[in-house]
């Protein structure tokens, strides 16, 4: 997709070939820029300190990582404390597990020498696959998206959080069928949640949607429902960390209320993911881990001050406890289909047999 009218993906290997760049999304919408990952080190703490976030690109990091450790130790215990690393660094999102064992696969059989190159080849494929199933996300969702477009006005549509090409490699999920059809030239407007406590949907979303010309009005977390009910939403298109094999859909805090509320107004709610998402293992999302970050994200926000200086600023009494918890589980009863590489289907052990049916 475009940063300032340059086309950019989120992650890519540097011009050394030996190390990874990837954009900070901590610095946006203020500043764009990019991070250097020399080590594995530092792609642990990119992924757990949210340089890098969503579910396809902590995956396509987490690829990159395992190779970064296996250039400072290539025997089988490097492997093995790479991977084990990685996948603690953040425990809700699958694909970070699903891509950090797709490159010990890969590597294990190969000699020491040979594993940095290999694990690096692997990463850069993982990576060109999740660009593959981003835009297949976006043409199949497009399609749906031109069925519920209405004749004399914008399509409405609400999202959660950001799943955006800033949360994949390249175009995103959620909202790769909303820059498709934009590309169509179907006239779309989307509501965007804050998405407390990180902003992701105020900071990423926002500067992403307004990177790509993509009409958007930025709304508090609980006005969703309200917008429904008069009227002015008519789907809702959200990401997701996890689907269990039911249909099940994990995603941010605050999805599962977007659900309630678009199906009490009747109004389609679907999830965007690719195939690295599907946790097959899981027969619902019950077990789900749901990750618990760090009180002060919801004691503090970070914003411009007056004198246009980046600031973090405290919400909370000093005394006040908080809670943090990052994700919640939408049962699949209440999303009205998951759009894939592969099409849509129905949240269902049925429908995803359909478009997996190896599984």
């Amino acid at each position: 997709m475009n940063v300032d009218g340059q086309p950019c993906r989120t992650i890519w290997l540097a011009a050394d070939g030996v190390s990874v760049q990837v954009i900070d999304q901590r610095r946006l919408p203020h500043e764009f820029a990019t991070l250097p990952l020399r080590t594995l080190d530092d792609a642990v703490l990119a992924i757990r300190d949210m340089a890098v976030r969503g579910a396809p690109l902590i995956g396509a990091t987490a690829a990159f990582g395992v190779a970064l450790g296996l250039k400072a130790d290539p025997t089988d215990a490097g492997l093995r404390s790479a991977v084990s690393r990685l996948i603690a660094s953040r425990p809700t999102a699958v694909n970070l597990a699903w891509a950090a064992r797709a490159v010990a696969t890969v590597v294990e059989p190969l000699a020491p020498a040979r594993r940095f190159e290999a694990a690096l080849g692997e990463a850069q494929r993982i990576c060109e696959d999740d660009v593959a199933c981003s835009r297949d996300i976006g043409a199949h969702g497009a399609q749906l998206l031109a069925t519920l477009a209405p004749a004399n006005r914008p399509l409405q549509v609400l999202t959660h959080c950001n799943a955006g090409w800033l949360a994949t490699v390249d175009w995103g999920t959620a909202l790769a069928p909303i820059y498709r059809a934009r590309q169509q030239g179907m006239a779309i407007h989307v509501w965007v949640d804050e998405t407390r406590p990180r902003n992701q949907g105020a900071s990423l979303t926002a500067w992403e949607l307004g990177q790509q010309g993509v009409a958007h009005t930025v709304i508090a977390d609980n006005a969703g429902g309200h917008l429904m009910r008069q009227g002015k939403v008519d789907v809702c298109i959200v990401g997701a960390d996890r689907v269990a094999a039911n249909g099940d859909v994990c995603n941010k805090i605050g999805t599962y209320l977007k659900a309630l509320a678009a199906f009490d107004n009747r109004i389609p709610f679907y999830a965007a993911l690719p195939h690295s998402t599907i946790d097959w293992s899981l027969p619902n999302g019950d077990s789900i881990q749901i990750e618990e970050r760090d009180a002060g994200e919801v004691h503090t926000i970070a914003g411009l001050d007056s004198r246009g200086n980046l600031t973090t600023v405290r919400l909370t009494p000093s005394g006040s406890a908080a809670a943090n918890y990052a994700f919640d589980v939408t049962p699949a009863r209440l999303v009205s289909g998951l759009i894939t590489e592969r099409g849509v289907a129905a949240a269902s052990p049925e429908g995803l047999a359909r478009l997996y049916p190896s599984r």
